[in-house]
């Protein structure tokens, strides 16, 4: 946990699981001597974060000096994103050979938009292919095609109705 201060604003950037801090550590400690509402930060944080149930998800809370606050929440990488939704435990070691699980185009779509602007991608279908490539690296297929196939097919615009944001 880091605390900057300066006459302009406080920073404290934790670590909490995803939908679950509470006012106990990290965050009563750090923000309490801040004098914020402790308990109305947490349920930010905790709306902000419960998408990423189950992992430890970066958190950074702006303070300005009138005592409002903003969260940026930080994403997990997208293979722990990747092997969270298809519950394994880490991706192929010979990924030509041992594919470790099988993706729909929808849990995809869904990873894209947890990384939102974390990914360079300017949409969610550019995001995708992001994620594909990803998928590509630990051995993962999409909706039982390998991701070099579905980049293609998705580029000439088979499935670009699973990109409607």
């Amino acid at each position: 946990m880091k605390k900057k201060g300066d006459n302009m604003a406080d920073t404290v950037e934790v670590l909490v699981e995803g939908g679950k801090a509470t006012p106990g550590q990290p965050l009563g400690p750090a923000l309490g001597p801040l004098g914020v509402n402790i308990p109305q930060i947490v349920g930010a944080i905790n709306e902000k974060t419960k998408a990423f149930d189950g992992m430890k998800v970066p958190v950074k809370i702006i303070i300005d000096k009138d005592k409002n606050f903003e969260i940026k929440v930080g994403t997990p990488p997208t293979s722990s994103l990747v092997t969270k939704e298809l519950g394994i435990e880490k991706g192929s070691g010979s990924t030509k050979a041992d594919k470790v699980g099988d993706l729909k185009i929808e849990q995809v779509v869904k990873i894209a938009q947890m990384k939102g602007d974390s990914l360079m991608g300017k949409d969610v279908k550019m995001r995708s292919l992001e994620v594909i490539g990803t998928c590509d690296s630990m051995g993962v297929t999409i909706d039982g095609k390998e991701p070099r196939a579905i980049r293609k097919d998705i580029l000439d615009g088979a499935y670009d109705q699973a990109f409607v944001e």
